[in-house]
């Protein structure tokens, strides 16, 4: 079962407090408004028909050695799912609070389990009625969030992010309130695409249409390779899922030097714990 633990020894908050009143915006503060509560009731509905009009696909059960990693989903309930519920209630308090909506969810190396973390906390947050929640795969070496839900490739992260390709041709709704954004995995450039300021302005032109609640990013470890941090400006902040088993505090403090000053770690998620700090 998932655990979600500070380090005792780094003493980190799985949540950052909100910023005192004052404080200067951190790099990649969004273009456009994310407060849904601030938008008047035209802009509230026009962004639900827009989200309400991408197409639909039905998620599948699992073909032949494909290995399901939703804990709690369209066809079953787990009662570790639980946990990510408590995740997903700590964590809107803290976008809410502070008018966020942007997130990576990343590990310092393969295996840990960022993209368990992520297909099973964007589920979660779409269970909440009228909580718009986009999920979108970034990790163009090992893609796996159509895979995780079953989903036959529908659009293409490249031709989306550089504009070539629009929203409703990319995301794809398998609920009222959850679009999944996939990937295709690419021999080489990956993290080129992210430095290019199309990108940025394609997800601001999105974040301006859907106004989704909550987009999670799925992204490749951080510390094999560039990705994440060619994409820090679009962010408000990092959930950083690292392996009980297998990751070292030093590969969590090299992740939290990549982040200093370019984007918020909101928190430490501990994934096949122990009961003891490795």
């Amino acid at each position: 079962m998932t655990q979600f633990s500070n380090s005792e020894r780094h003493r980190r908050r799985i949540f950052a407090e909100a910023d005192p009143p004052g404080a200067a915006a951190a790099p990649g503060e969004a273009l456009v408004r994310r407060d849904s509560t601030a938008l008047t009731p035209v802009e509230r509905n026009d962004a639900a028909l827009q989200f309400a009009a991408l197409p639909q696909v039905q998620p599948t059960r699992p073909r032949g050695d494909i290995k399901r990693i939703l804990l709690r989903d369209f066809f079953r309930p787990d009662p570790a799912g639980k946990a990510f519920d408590l995740l997903r209630t700590r964590l809107l308090q803290t976008l809410r609070s502070n008018g966020w909506s942007r997130i990576a969810i990343a590990a310092p190396t393969a295996g840990c389990g960022a993209t368990f973390t992520a297909v099973n906390l964007a589920e979660s947050l779409a269970r909440i009625p009228g909580n718009r929640v986009v999920l979108m795969d970034m990790n163009q070496r090992q893609p796996g969030v159509g895979e995780a839900f079953g989903l036959d490739d529908h659009g293409n992260l490249r031709e989306f992010l550089t504009g070539n390709a629009g929203a409703a041709e990319y995301l794809a709704r398998i609920s009222d309130t959850l679009a999944i954004g996939q990937a295709q995995k690419v021999g080489r450039g990956a993290a080129e695409t992210l430095h290019d300021p199309r990108s940025s302005d394609v997800l601001n032109r999105m974040l301006a249409t859907l106004r989704p609640d909550v987009v999670l990013y799925d992204f490749p470890p951080m510390l094999e390779c560039d990705d994440l941090a060619a994409f820090l400006p679009q962010l408000d902040g990092v959930l950083l899922v690292t392996d009980g088993t297998r990751t070292l505090a030093r590969e969590i403090d090299a992740c939290e030097r990549i982040l200093e000053g370019q984007s918020r770690l909101l928190g430490v998620i501990l994934n096949r714990g122990r009961g003891k700090s490795r």
